[in-house]
């Protein structure tokens, strides 16, 4: 059964989450309550929600009622006091142990007995926040994803002593919200956080390599792997130290499994201000000042009038029909190891080995993982230690008969979008 819109709902932090969150919960139509231990923080959160809807007004996303409507479900509270009559209690704090056991051993003595607690918590353990209430059979993790009001996903996550009814009421209320609940246990990082994780480390751990820079592995993540945002533009959005936080709490929740081992350029970043979007400037700039990069596209050579695949050409398929209509004639080989011959140069999909170690031909080419080769306009090739100056444009070459642009990485193994799908359905796998 989930909570009526007659029982008001409170939420503590007025950051990020705890702002999105109060919109969710107002525009499904409960009276909300938001506190922040910053003086104003609450009312800035609301203005900012003001803003956002007025926005959407003017692009005709909503009518100027609806929008008043929302904004007239939002209040601040004094403190934790004024929760004394709400039916759930959402905590947005910070992403610490000792403070959200403190916020809730608080509310424990404030709320009604019938009350039900939620913690926004990404990774932390849910058993053990419910330890500092009397009754941890009423708290469980409501984990939103950021911006919540557009994140369908939320995990709703049981502690040890969670009860059913909790979980239940907690399901049922985000589908009343408009979102898609997941049920989980509490563990490292739950689900989302968890499987994400390689999202963020294999970047960093690409451009601590110098297998290219951030603003390249966006846009081949983006252009050529389809997902709508890059690894870095996320950490920016979210914010790199609450990034750097969730991921060094997976760690520490882990053992230590070096998987899940923070980054030390990301704590460089933390240390020096550069938080993301909120600061101006993360692994992106956002101030005035701030110029798109040039990505390093290579200059193609001559497109070739034929290429050779050897084999079956799998999921090069899509690449070599765009060849064939781009007026390239295409031969057929049968037999040996699949890949590309295009002159002197070999060019095969890319499986984890590295163009060096492949060693088709002295002129050997490496192209990433792409989600569809028929519609892509970007993708990464790295070629092989010792080919020649002309491999690099042979392919690019190629790749523009097709209307592709060609990036160059560092040889390295999966290049890009492999390393990062390989990474993400190998940790997918372990955590299922």
């Amino acid at each position: 059964m989930s909570i009526p819109n007659s029982r008001s709902i409170g939420i503590v932090g007025a950051g990020t989450m705890g702002e999105g969150i109060a919109q969710v919960a107002a525009g499904a139509g409960h009276q909300v309550l938001l506190f922040d231990v910053r003086s104003g923080a609450a009312s800035d959160a609301i203005d900012r929600i003001a803003g956002r809807l007025a926005r959407s007004v003017e692009r005709g996303k909503r009518t100027q009622p609806e929008a008043d409507a929302v904004i007239a479900q939002l209040g601040t509270a004094a403190s934790l006091d004024d929760f004394s009559r709400v039916g759930l209690v959402i905590e947005a704090a910070v992403e610490n142990l000792e403070a959200k056991q403190g916020i809730f051993r608080e509310l424990d003595s404030i709320v009604p007995t019938d009350a039900l607690f939620a913690s926004n918590t990404s990774s932390i353990s849910i058993t053990a926040i419910a330890s500092a209430i009397a009754d941890p059979k009423r708290l469980a993790g409501f984990h939103f994803f950021n911006p919540a009001p557009a994140m369908a996903l939320v995990e709703v996550v049981a502690g040890l002593a969670t009860a059913a009814d909790t979980m239940e009421t907690l399901v049922d209320l985000a589908l009343a919200w408009g979102k898609t609940p997941i049920r989980t246990i509490s563990s490292p990082g739950f689900v989302g956080n968890r499987v994400a994780r390689p999202f963020y480390g294999e970047a960093l751990r690409m451009l601590e390599e110098g297998v290219a820079d951030a603003f390249t592995i966006d846009s081949l993540v983006r252009g050529s792997g389809g997902f709508p945002m890059g690894p870095f533009q996320l950490m920016d959005l979210v914010g790199i130290d609450v990034n750097l936080a969730v991921s060094t709490s997976v760690w520490e929740a882990t053992s230590h499994d070096p998987r899940f081992a923070p980054s030390f350029v990301q704590r460089e970043m933390v240390s020096s201000g550069r938080l993301g979007r909120k600061s101006g400037r993360g692994f992106h700039r956002y101030d005035d000042a701030a110029t798109e990069p040039l990505l390093p596209i290579v200059v193609p050579g001559s497109m070739p009038r034929a290429i050779e695949v050897v084999g079956d050409a799998g999921a090069l398929q899509g690449l070599v029909d765009r060849l064939v209509q781009g007026g390239v004639r295409v031969d057929r080989v049968f037999g040996g190891k699949p890949h590309l011959r295009v002159g002197a140069v070999r060019v095969a999909l890319t499986d984890g080995a590295t163009a060096t170690t492949l060693d088709l031909s002295p002129n050997t080419a490496v192209i990433d993982l792409a989600h569809d080769y028929s519609a892509i306009s970007i993708i990464g090739v790295a070629v092989s230690d010792g080919a020649s100056p002309d491999t690099i444009t042979t392919v690019a070459g190629m790749l523009a008969a097709a209307g592709i642009r060609c990036v160059q990485v560092d040889d390295s193994p999966g290049l890009v979008v492999g390393r990062f799908v390989a990474s993400l359905v190998n940790l997918a796998a372990d955590t299922v």
